[in-house]
């Protein structure tokens, strides 16, 4: 448990009457601001990168490995929030061939499924070898007997 204090310029925080953090107030709409020093170190190694970053790494595996790490990001409020799914999916490779990865991230694209889980789960049932299913058009109408019509519903 922690005591705040706000004021119009400053964000303080304490913890058994000892503060522990100060931050100069940011007025701006759905923006934050972090100390890196505050982060937990698991963080402040990703605190360098940026999505281009992650993105050309990403490109190394192959054009829909950098798809789907972009678009895993670009579905966060803050890319950041996706810097560590996507390294971990771009870490799959050590696991399985970049070959594989890359027809996971395919499918995942495909099928607009934009998480770390997916794209793991895909490699460990081996769906990647697995053809993909193309959607099949809808036919523009049936032509068996069991069908009322438009007539029906006057």
């Amino acid at each position: 448990m922690v005591d705040v204090r706000a004021t119009a310029q400053v964000v303080e925080v304490f913890a058994k009457n000892t503060r522990v953090a100060s931050h100069k107030r940011s007025y701006h709409q759905g923006s934050h601001v972090t100390d890196p020093a505050h982060m937990p170190s698991s963080h402040r190694r990703y605190a360098q990168w940026t999505p281009s970053r992650i993105t050309a790494w990403a490109m190394e595996t192959g054009p829909a490995t950098a798809a789907f790490v972009e678009g895993l990001m670009t579905r966060r409020p803050h890319p950041e929030q996706g810097f560590r799914s996507a390294i971990g999916v771009i870490s799959l490779a050590k696991r399985y061939t970049p070959a594989r990865l890359e027809a996971a991230c395919v499918r995942a694209v495909s099928v607009n499924a934009f998480s770390y889980k997916s794209v793991a789960s895909m490699l460990s049932l081996g769906l990647p070898q697995q053809p993909l299913i193309e959607p099949q058009p809808e036919r523009a109408g049936c032509t068996h007997k069991f069908v009322r019509g438009p007539n029906y519903y006057q």
